[in-house]
């Protein structure tokens, strides 16, 4: 074996015609590329929206409305969760790492205690946020309700 009988391996070169190399080839001339256009001449992209020329789906669809960049998205438990976490899991502090341990938060999350539902369990609770009837009841077992 030398040099000179050196082969690709089997089935790792696909036999293709090459285009644009003379009338002879069957490939010359447009080089299958037709006859004049945006397609036809070389460095042509298209762009990412295009459909052909058809009306792109981002101006079909209707744009109205307002989308605040700085909106915090908070997620929301209900004092009647907690009330069954103190009973289930027998806890009397409530803060992101409990929550987050018991699958009702992410670390990422912000909390927000909402008033929705019965407590009966004296509790601390820690939280970004609390609404009125959340402290209310909190505070009436004899709790606290601290802002993180």
């Amino acid at each position: 074996m030398d040099l000179s009988n050196l082969k690709p391996a089997k089935g790792s070169v696909r036999n293709r015609k090459r285009i644009g190399r003379g009338q002879g080839s069957g490939r010359g001339g447009t080089s299958t590329r037709g006859h004049k256009g945006a397609q036809s001449r070389s460095g042509y992209k298209r762009k990412i929206h295009f459909e052909g020329g058809q009306m792109p789906l981002f101006r079909r669809v209707p744009k109205f409305g307002f989308n605040n960049i700085n909106r915090k998205e908070y997620r929301g438990i209900n004092v009647s969760t907690l009330q069954k976490l103190a009973e289930d899991k027998k806890v009397k502090t409530v803060n992101q790492e409990i929550l987050i341990e018991n699958g009702l938060a992410s670390k990422n999350d912000l909390i927000k205690i909402l008033g929705m539902g019965e407590l009966k369990a004296k509790l601390e609770v820690s939280a970004h946020a609390f609404t009125k009837s959340a402290i209310e009841a909190i505070e009436a077992q004899g709790g606290t309700a601290t802002k993180i």
